[in-house]
């Protein structure tokens, strides 16, 4: 019998402990815009989970969204920093423009009708474009415009925006390796 595990934080060896070590397992990381039908699974499985086993948990799993396979369960603790914790990053970014937009002059609800109406546009555009999201970036900003004034204070190399992320994302895994031991 195939077991699919969306349990967060527990191994497969943790798994196989309890059911047996030749029991097939897949482990797998959905996220929280699953319950909306807009999530990403990330599915991995142990050495007795067949083909036919992943694409049994892909099938599965693509009812709440998209699928992608990884190389093996020792990536699960990225894709746990990326897509299982990234919601709450989306979330924090809404309420970090809102509150920006609160500190230009603005209400607080038209702020935040701003923001959440800003960030499903933006994501559901680069859902749709086959445009990479970096040329996505590119066709908003005008050079010299207030678009790129904001991205130089965003793409700064050591405090802005990416160097903020690698930190955050690194955080994330290094606990998901820390609460799997």
């Amino acid at each position: 019998t195939l077991f699919v595990s969306i349990a967060a934080g527990t191994t497969i060896a943790a798994f196989e402990a309890t059911l047996g070590t030749r029991t097939p397992i897949v482990r797998t990381m959905p996220n929280t815009p699953a319950m909306v039908g807009r999530g990403i699974t990330a599915i991995t499985g142990n050495a007795h989970a067949t083909p036919a086993h992943l694409a049994l948990a892909r099938e599965l799993m693509a009812a709440v969204g998209q699928v992608v396979v990884l190389e093996g369960e020792h990536q699960i603790d990225a894709v746990t920093a990326v897509s299982g914790s990234g919601p709450a990053y989306v979330f924090h970014l809404i309420e970090a423009m809102a509150a920006a937009g609160v500190a230009q002059g603005l209400s607080p609800e038209v702020s935040m009708q701003l923001a959440r109406a800003t960030v499903c546009g933006a994501g559901e555009l680069a859902h749709r474009s086959p445009e990479s999201a970096e040329q996505l970036r590119i066709n908003v900003t005008s050079p010299g415009g207030t678009t790129a004034a904001a991205l130089q204070v965003l793409m700064e190399p050591q405090t802005g925006f990416p160097a903020l992320l690698q930190r955050a994302v690194k955080a994330a895994a290094d606990r998901g390796r820390e609460l799997g031991k």
